[in-house]
């Protein structure tokens, strides 16, 4: 039973929908947990995120949040969440909207019934345009081949990790959304953790995200060579 949690969310310019996604996902801890911590963190958001987060934060003392002076990308707010969550699990979906929490439910159970280290979401349908569907089982194809990873969407933002994964692989380094989640994976597999995927529902995006630029796709494709050169 998973009784304790550390959720996180990361938010990047994110003040209109901030307060209903910390509303709804507070709503479901408090439903589902004895005991929990909520993370806010603001990856330097050039709106007002930062001024919101903080105000919700006064709200109830279990939410933290994080500020990044600078816009540093996806990749250095999942480890910030990583890093700073207490609790022997941890859950976190982006701040954008779309995800619903409430499905936390679902990766519960597979892990109750599995014993799971890591239980992964993947899209039922992805709201993402068709390159980025394209882009997305390129890169797949290629870390199946060069790692033996083979899950049905790597880069899913909701995910149910046991804090134990995070203290023992190998230190994340990337701080790119296009190949933070896969070196996470990667790492977790050669440590000899158990993953297992369970399906859930993505929303339509508010707005297009960074990892569809080109440059940081063919700057992730170089990282994961490279990982896959020091990993040998």
């Amino acid at each position: 039973m998973i009784d304790r949690i550390s959720v996180f969310l990361p938010f990047f310019n994110e003040e209109k929908i901030a307060p209903l996604t910390v509303k709804k996902t507070v709503s479901v801890l408090k439903r589902h947990f004895p005991v929990w911590e909520l993370l806010l963190i603001n990856d330097g958001s050039r709106d007002q995120t930062g001024a919101v987060i903080d105000r919700l934060a006064r709200t109830d003392s279990r939410l933290r949040t994080i500020h990044h002076p600078a816009n540093r990308g996806y990749g250095a707010a999942l480890k910030s969440g990583f890093y700073n969550s207490r609790y022997p699990w941890i859950a976190f979906i982006d701040g954008d909207g779309q995800f619903d929490f409430a499905e936390i439910t679902a990766l519960m159970d597979k892990q109750t019934h599995t014993g799971a280290d890591l239980v992964i979401g993947y899209y039922r349908k992805r709201q993402v345009s068709f390159f980025r569907k394209v882009n997305t089982f390129l890169w797949q194809t290629v870390v199946l081949l060069l790692f033996g990873l083979k899950v049905k969407d790597i880069d899913c933002a909701f995910k149910l990790i046991s804090k134990k994964v995070i203290d023992t692989i190998p230190k994340l380094e990337s701080e790119r959304g296009a190949f933070i989640s896969s070196e996470f994976l990667i790492k977790a597999k050669k440590a000899g953790f158990k993953i297992v995927e369970v399906p859930i529902t993505h929303l339509p995006a508010k707005r297009t995200g960074t990892g569809a630029a080109l440059n940081v796709i063919v700057k992730s494709f170089v990282d994961l060579f490279k990982l896959w050169v020091k990993l040998r």
